[in-house]
This record gives C-alpha cells, structure tokens and sequence, in this order.
C-alpha cells in the first residue's frame, strides 16, 4: 500500500458532488438515517477506523480529504450487501468505486495492477497471462489427452472459433494455466446434454481485474474485447462457465458503456438446473454413501449484483439434486443476503492478507456452523479465498466445483480430476 507520504500527495474528490451525481433519479445521499445496518453487516466494518456509515456520513459532511486517502476502499469487496440491507437501498459501493478511480495506477494494489496488467497484454484477456494461441494448444492436446484416456469420449468435440454456435463459453484463467485436468469436466457435460457450443479465440478469459483498479476505461476496454469477439462469432448464448465475477463484468458492462451485444448472457449453473430438469443430466446423490455434508456459497457478483433470486434457487436446485436434501445445510443468511467471502473485489490479489482474513472470519464461522464437509461454490475467487480460511482458521471443509460433483454423479469424472475431492469422495466411481 502506499505510504503516508504518498497519500498526502493524492488528489481530494469532492466526494459530496459526486455522491449526488451518482445517484439514480430521485434518490438522495442525505436520506441515510444512520441506522447501522449497512455497517453492521459488512465485514470489511472497522478496516482503517471505516465503515458503510461512516462513508457516507463523511461525504454528507464534506470531509473529501479523508475519504480521498483512505486504504479502506481496497478493503471494501464492492458486494453491494450494504444497498440489499439499506432501508433507503443507499449504495456505497459507487462512492469506493470512485474513490479507487482517484489512486494513481502506481499506487493501486500491486496484485489488481498486475494481473490487469496481464489482461491488457493480449487479446486473451487473461489474468494470468495465458496467450490466445497458448490456451488454444492448451485446449487440444488437453482434448486429446480425453480422446486416448476414456474410450466414451473418444469422440469430444472442443470447437474453437466455431460460428454461429448457440453456446459461447468463457474460461478461467486458472484452468488453462495451472489446472487443465479441470477442463475436461465440464466439456463432458456439454458432450453429455449435446450442447452446440465453443470457445472463442480472443477475449475467452473469464476475469476482470481491471474493473476493480477504479479506472472504467480499463474496465470498458476489457468487456468490449470480449464483446467483440463473440459478436464476431455470432453465437446466440454467452455463458461464463460457473464463475460470478467475468459474468457481472459483461452483463452490467454491456449496460454501463452502452455497448451493442448481439448475443444473450447466461449463467452455467441456472443450464444445469435446466438440463436437470429436462433429464438431460440425470444426476441423483446415489454416490454420497455416507451421507457427507455440503453448504454452498452464493457468489456476489452471479446473486446479489447480477441474477438475485432465481439463479440463487438454481444453486441449491442442483446442490440438493447432487447430494440429496437431507445432506444440504445452506448457510444463514444465504442467498442475496449472504455475505460476501471476501475474495472478490480485487481484495484476494490486494496483499492485504491480515485484512482479507479477518474479513473472511465471518465466512469461516458461516462455514462452521453448517458442519459440512463440503463448501459448492461457481465462483474462482470464493473457492480460493474459502480454502485459504480453512487453511488459516483449521477448518475441516473442503470446497469442490459443481462439475466435479456432476461428472462424480454421472460416473464420468476421471481419476487425475479429482483434486479438490478428499479420501471420502476421491475413490468413488473407480472401484474396479
């Protein structure tokens, strides 16, 4: 982070003006009846001597210096449950938005920068710096690898580029640079319901650490890259595998910057409630023998910021179908009122690692209470940001992809995809 000189160096907003250029029609900063309740159920509450309320009776008040320089807005996840438990849905998240915009790029979180960074270097748009031509060598000697090792797939298709398919896919970073083993659940369940889809080229990344920097042009530049090429391609769906965060980037992106799309964006996880429902994935819980626990976690940016209700009821539609109802223990509060993991945001790449895991706490205890054995979530940074509580709090739990217990069910998950599932689970389906 910066240091106390640099800070003072800093540009003062006029975080008063803005706050009432920023708000919809009708709307008003100075409704906020300072009940509490925004700061009593943010865990980033008390980071800095800030909070929610704090925020914005500040900016009411005209104290812009403050607010200008203080580390508190790297700390805010943007989750937006602040607006969701407001009376007068007063959102505080567009205030750290723009008090992000302020911070020089030289002094922004080394890790956002970074990896923003590595998004701007290639019409990839990966995190992680995974090249267009790499990922699509990654994605056929992975599909090949398939082909050889499990005669039922010995005929996948893994289309690259294809025009006109009615499903476009995005993927993580992650999987092409560090776990292509983890690719290849997924493409089984599109072989499995027969979907017509494809992977795009440029812009197939499905991250966007660069609307976290504050900097919307950097945001707006990585969305229309990846709106471009799906345009180009002429694909009916967008889906961004399960994940939550490249998913709000483009749906509120696409809006925000007035940007053409030609195409619909859709969520992974509200197909396999679909494709459930339709019998086209015949999943049951027959697997769970021994009755193993699972919670789930509702990513921000796919409920809250994005779908709400509906897709939060496909979440546990298909947690329940895949490890039986009595073997769900959802979180409380859970859906758009869950609270936020503290991986999103930016925070998981910030640095702020004592912060992030005091954030996180209240997850963890969330966690805890459940006594799962198993934490489902579509989200990258949630799944990261949950294993490394566990880690750090001595957790029991493990956290495991929704495909990986859907290929588990079906009894196609092949033995080197298997990393996230423990000694309970990681035999099943291979006894000889």
């Amino acid at each position: 982070m910066m240091s106390g000189q640099d800070i003072d160096q800093m540009e003062v907003m006029n975080f008063q003006k803005l706050a009432h250029e920023l708000l919809p029609g009708g709307a008003s900063f100075e409704s906020c009846i300072a009940c509490g309740l925004c700061a009593s159920g943010c865990p980033a509450s008390g980071f800095y001597g800030m909070d929610p309320r704090r925020f914005i009776r500040m900016a009411m008040l005209g104290l812009n210096e403050e607010l200008s320089r203080t580390p508190w807005v790297w700390t805010c996840t943007q989750c937006k449950r602040c607006q969701y438990v407001c009376p007068m849905s007063i959102d505080v998240s567009v205030l750290v938005a723009a008090a992000r915009s302020n911070w020089p790029k030289a002094k922004v979180p080394k890790g956002i920068m970074r990896s923003c960074d590595a998004q701007l270097r290639d019409v990839s748009t990966s995190a992680m710096g995974v090249r267009s031509e790499d990922f699509v060598e990654i994605v056929e000697e992975t599909a090949e690898e398939l082909r050889g090792s499990d005669r039922r797939f010995a005929d996948i298709k893994v289309p690259v580029d294809k025009k006109g398919a009615e499903f476009i896919i995005n993927q993580n970073s992650r999987e092409p640079a560090a776990e292509p083993e983890e690719l290849a659940p997924l493409w089984k369940i599109f072989d499995y319901v027969g979907a017509d889809w494809t992977y795009a080229s440029k812009g197939w990344a499905a991250e966007n650490f660069c609307m976290f920097t504050g900097d919307d042009e950097l945001w707006k530049q990585m969305v229309k890259t990846r709106v471009d090429a799906i345009n180009e391609l002429g694909c009916k769906t967008w889906i961004n595998t399960e994940c939550g965060h490249s998913f709000y980037t483009i749906w509120k992106g696409v809006e925000r910057f007035g940007l053409k799309a030609d195409f619909e964006a859709g969520s992974l996880v509200s197909y396999y409630a679909k494709w459930i429902r339709e019998g086209k994935l015949p999943v049951n819980s027959d697997w769970n023998r021994d009755n193993l626990k699972f919670t789930l976690q509702d990513p921000c940016q796919l409920v809250r910021k994005s779908i709400g209700d509906p897709v939060a009821d496909d979440l546990r539609f298909v947690a329940r179908t895949l490890v039986g109802e009595d073997n769900f223990i959802d979180m409380q509060p859970g859906g758009n009122a869950n609270y936020c993991c503290g991986g999103g945001g930016g925070f998981l790449q910030a640095g702020m690692s004592e912060q992030r895991r005091a954030y996180g706490r209240r997850k963890f205890d969330q966690i805890a209470t459940t006594k799962a054995d198993y934490v489902l979530t579509p989200c990258h940074n949630c799944h990261s940001q949950m294993e490394d509580l566990g880690e750090f709090y001595g957790g029991q739990y493990r956290v495991v992809h929704f495909w990986t217990l859907i290929c588990l069910s079906l009894g196609i998950l092949g033995p080197d995809e298997r990393k996230y599932l423990g000694p309970d689970l990681a035999g099943i389906g291979l006894e000889t």
